[in-house]
């Protein structure tokens, strides 16, 4: 590890949490350079939805490099784009009876966020966004801006400017009052409040602190878009791609948002993409090339992306999500009953444990890591651990993970 702590840049991140060097991975388990196995409960921060190395992805991108494939076209037409939209719209938007336009971008979150703001904004003719507390939307200026997260934003070295920051659903005092408040000052000629471009929200706040919002919270926040001649959108970066058990988390909501942020899962392999949802009549207003990026859509991410799509040609994934997801809140169910100052919060395969200390997590994710397990802090402070293990991950290997997450927690509290 010494030439990383030589060369590398000190922004690097978790590989101080994770101090090994990994060598290989397959599915929910990866090894380092010493054979140590461990088993995966982070999946690249939700990237790998469908494991390391998933084998059908793997032989799908053998054969289209093998059969020199188009690996990079910026936005001109190739097979393996084709084959990935029609897979989209026959697999997700006909079912659900949309009709968005898809739109590639840079191949990251933070270019999806910052595309919707860009349209929202160009729809409207308003400037400001409505975000909420403990949101996490991007690292670039504009959806960084959105970003709550203080030592996240304090990296700016400019103002980040043009967002109202909103009370999240499950912030303390809050609920369905602050939003009515919120209501109440747009439609106060005297409050000062500029009427917005857009409301961007999270289903769940996964960097946030695994914050569920409720049906009824997220149907008033539509509303009140609607209402303001807003844009209503959704980032669905990380809780996308079937991590809650359907593909997406507000799928038997009733919403209909404007714009669907989604990245991370989709190029399922690992490879980078992202892509939005745009209504029709909200994409009409761009403009061709006026929103470009030298990676929308290369083709390595295309192939795998459309192997992964196979997974929602039927129900067998995502009933085993959510039979894995029982399993996940019953385990931490067992500790919340031994800990009742513990809360417990998630759905499907993204669940978390908040013990109310960053210093107590920081101290159960090295127990973990030590044991073979890797898990992530997150939240204010980084005082919740989060559970995103593959969706695939075998349950042999489920139960192993979380029976080593257990015994951590325990470790620590009698320590």
């Amino acid at each position: 590890m010494e030439l990383f702590e030589q060369w590398e840049s000190n922004i690097r991140g978790y590989c101080r949490a994770y101090p090994t060097v990994f060598t290989r991975a397959s599915n929910a388990m990866q090894y380092d350079e010493q054979g140590k196995a461990y088993i995966d409960f982070f999946a690249g921060a939700g990237v790998l939805n469908f494991g390391h190395n998933n084998p059908r992805m793997k032989q799908a991108l053998i054969e289209f490099i093998e059969s020199d494939g188009v690996a990079h076209s910026l936005d001109m037409y190739t097979t393996p784009k084709r084959d990935f939209i029609q897979a989209f719209v026959d697999t997700v938007l006909k079912p659900r009876h949309m009709d968005h336009k898809l739109q590639f971008m840079g191949p990251t979150g933070t270019n999806a966020v910052e595309a919707s703001l860009k349209l929202a904004r160009r729809v409207t003719g308003r400037t400001e966004v409505v975000a909420f507390t403990q949101g996490f939307h991007g690292m670039t200026l504009g959806s960084l801006a959105c970003t709550a997260n203080q030592a996240f934003r304090n990296a700016a070295g400019v103002p980040l400017q043009h967002v109202t920051r909103a009370p999240f659903e499950n912030s303390v005092g809050c609920g369905m009052g602050c939003l009515e408040t919120l209501k109440n000052a747009y439609k106060n000629s005297s409050s000062g409040y500029e009427r917005p471009a857009a409301f961007l929200v999270e289903v769940i706040q996964a960097e946030g602190g695994v914050n569920v919002a409720s049906r009824e919270w997220l149907s008033q926040v539509a509303n009140l878009a609607n209402e303001l001649g807003a844009l209503f959108i959704v980032d669905e970066i990380q809780v996308g791609c079937g991590r809650t058990g359907s593909y997406f988390s507000f799928d038997g909501m009733g919403l209909n948002p404007d714009i669907i942020c989604l990245a991370k899962g989709i190029g399922g392999f690992g490879t980078p993409l992202a892509m939005n949802l745009v209504k029709p009549e909200y994409d009409a207003h761009w403009q061709p090339g006026e929103h470009t990026g030298t990676f929308r859509g290369q083709g390595l991410s295309f192939v795998a992306g459309r192997e992964a799509l196979r997974y929602f040609e039927d129900d067998t994934l995502m009933n085993q999500v959510k039979a894995y997801g029982e399993q996940i809140a019953a385990t931490l169910a067992e500790i919340h009953g031994r800990h009742p100052e513990f809360a417990v919060r998630g759905r499907g395969m993204i669940q978390g444990l908040d013990v109310n200390d960053g210093t107590l997590a920081k101290a159960i994710a090295k127990s973990c890591f030590e044991d073979g397990l890797l898990i992530g802090p997150c939240g204010e402070g980084g005082r919740v651990l989060k559970l995103i293990p593959p969706l695939t991950i075998e349950q042999n290997t489920l139960t192993s993970g979380l029976e080593r997450f257990s015994a951590a927690v325990q470790s620590n509290l009698e320590g």
